[in-house]
């Protein structure tokens, strides 16, 4: 059986292409390009960075998720650039109901690479076997396609549509919410 993760060391993942990392302060201008692309963030909750200082803000967030203990997020760096090519982990883990929601981001400029779904598949694999979670969640908006063509590449299904659920860039947005079970891998 594979050792309980214990949020005391962030995990680093290899997959055929890429290492998934803790963040370093060298990430600074590879998130601000990552995050500054408004194709990017169309589907995400904050305006495109415009500084380091941006970027720099939300690897903090990273760092304060996994200190609380409430999620993870790795770096994507490509093994033959170095450069960090997006996002992925787990935010709002529940210890107590072993479950916790999936999120990512990757450059525009490597859309259509199959970049998510190697990089998500050792992810919900880390999840499922050393977080021992039960479901893993994803909450995405409609009109994000792409992203839902993911979700159901990797075996999630739709549970349903919170409506109106969040207040994002000047309006409510619905959110679609999508699951994997432990049961289902």
């Amino acid at each position: 059986m594979n050792e309980q993760f214990t949020f005391d060391l962030f995990p680093l993942i290899h997959t055929e292409r890429f290492i998934l990392r803790s963040a370093e302060a060298r990430d600074n201008h590879d998130l601000l390009a990552l995050y500054s692309d408004e194709a990017v963030v169309q589907y995400m909750p904050f305006t495109p960075f415009e500084s380091v200082e941006d970027a720099q803000g939300e690897m903090n967030w990273y760092m304060k998720i996994f200190k609380e203990h409430t999620g993870l997020r790795w770096m994507i760096e490509d093994s033959e650039t170095r450069k960090v090519i997006g996002t992925c982990g787990f935010l709002n883990y529940e210890d107590v109901h072993n479950r916790a929601e999936i999120g990512y981001d990757l450059c525009s400029s490597f859309w259509g690479r199959g970049v998510m779904t190697e990089v998500a598949h050792a992810v919900l694999h880390f999840g499922f076997t050393h977080m021992q979670l039960n479901k893993i969640e994803a909450k995405v908006e409609p009109e994000n396609e792409a992203s839902i063509r993911l979700l159901h590449k990797l075996g999630f299904q739709k549970e349903g549509l919170l409506r109106q659920h969040e207040f994002e860039k000047g309006r409510y947005i619905d959110l679609a919410v999508f699951s994997k079970l432990r049961s289902e891998i």
